[in-house]
């Protein structure tokens, strides 16, 4: 062969060939086409792995969000409270009650006067060790009822007879402080215990000797947030109510000028 004669090139491969080995057009030079073939790397429906149309993932944060909604809800959408804003309760323990307080006992230090300290809702759920399901609608209808989201409490030992286990889910509670403790305590006294089935008062020794309140509640419906067409059991529900009073009868004395009903 002469120098100056070109080499013979090799034969290219049939387009049908191409087609059946993976890909419809060969990648261009500087084109940028995508391995899998629908399109340029980062256009929509093309990159690896990834079929055309194929919609995006939802970002984690949102579809959490979504899937919660509930009691949490979505605090974009709740309206702003007013920057004077206070519940009704506070402002009537701030000017009258802690007034009235200092009269009956001779408090000689402000320090002195009992307040509200948290209020503890608790329900517990016995069928839940059969069904766990159980324990999430519960928590579900105590967020609500609370405004907060509620923990769910699981067992802390082992108890063969109850078929119970180290671990299991078996209630919720809530623990509400400030402006919510003070609003939960105004629907409690207003709206929920006048609904109770034979409401004839609470009971004036329910006390601990420590200035803590406790009372309970057989029917969780009571409360206005829960649709009573919506729901599939009815639970019981405890009422922790916490102050700072050194002895029961200031503690009385505290709930009395909240309207507590208590029997004679």
């Amino acid at each position: 062969m002469a120098a100056d004669e070109p080499k013979p090139t090799k034969p290219g491969k049939p387009e049908q060939a191409r087609a059946q080995k993976g890909g419809a057009q060969p990648p261009q030079k500087g084109g940028g086409a995508a391995k899998g073939g629908a399109g340029a790397k980062g256009a929509p429906g093309g990159g690896k792995g990834k079929g055309p149309g194929r919609p995006e993932r939802q970002p984690q944060a949102a579809a959490e969000a979504a899937r919660e909604g509930g009691a949490k809800g979505d605090r974009s959408q709740r309206a702003p409270r007013p920057k004077d804003y206070k519940p009704r309760l506070k402002s009537h323990y701030e000017n009258v009650l802690r007034t009235d307080l200092t009269k009956q006992f001779g408090y000689a230090n402000p320090m002195q006067i009992p307040r509200l300290e948290k209020i503890v809702l608790n329900m517990g759920i016995g069928e839940a060790v059969n069904d766990r399901k159980k324990v999430d609608s519960a928590a579900k209808d105590l967020g609500m009822i609370a405004g907060q989201r509620a923990v769910i409490t699981r067992s802390r030992k082992s108890i063969a007879t109850y078929k119970l286990r180290d671990g299991m889910p078996i209630g919720c509670k809530v623990t509400l402080r400030g402006d919510r403790m003070y609003e939960f305590m105004d629907r409690l006294v207003t709206i929920a215990l006048p609904r109770v089935k034979d409401f004839r008062g609470l009971n004036p020794k329910s006390f601990d000797g420590r200035g803590n309140f406790a009372l309970g509640l057989k029917e969780h419906i009571v409360f206005p947030e829960i649709d009573y067409d919506q729901v599939a059991e009815i639970w019981g529900l405890d009422v922790v109510v916490c102050t700072t009073a050194a002895s029961d009868d200031e503690a009385r004395a505290l709930l009395r000028g909240f309207n507590f009903p208590f029997r004679n």
